[in-house]
């Protein structure tokens, strides 16, 4: 699963919880009590499905983030003064920035 894909998969599960609790508050003036309770119980599925998809999408975003600092800690080791040379210029860079402040 590419980053793009996860971050819609959170998007679009955000998008569905805040749409769920949404139509929950929206409607809850204006219901009977026994429709309330259907209501709770849709949003405490929504919620609880929604806490489900997103632990298992930090799983993927944490496995990725570990796949790319191996692959870089590998490219360092591999060439080591090109890491350097790159650890250089970031400091530079920084070093720049923060001296305009």
């Amino acid at each position: 699963m590419s980053k793009d894909t996860t971050s819609e998969h959170l998007r679009a599960e955000l998008k569905s919880l805040a749409d769920t609790l949404e139509e929950v508050l929206s409607a809850s003036t204006d219901k009977s009590k026994s429709e309330l309770e259907k209501l709770r119980g849709k949003a405490e599925k929504a919620l609880k499905e929604s806490r489900v998809r997103l632990g298992d999408t930090g799983d993927v975003i944490a496995r990725q983030t570990r796949e790319a600092a191996a692959k870089a800690d590998d490219y360092v080791r591999e060439n080591p003064w090109t890491g350097v040379g790159i650890g250089a210029a970031i400091g530079v860079v920084l070093g720049v920035l923060l001296t305009r402040r």
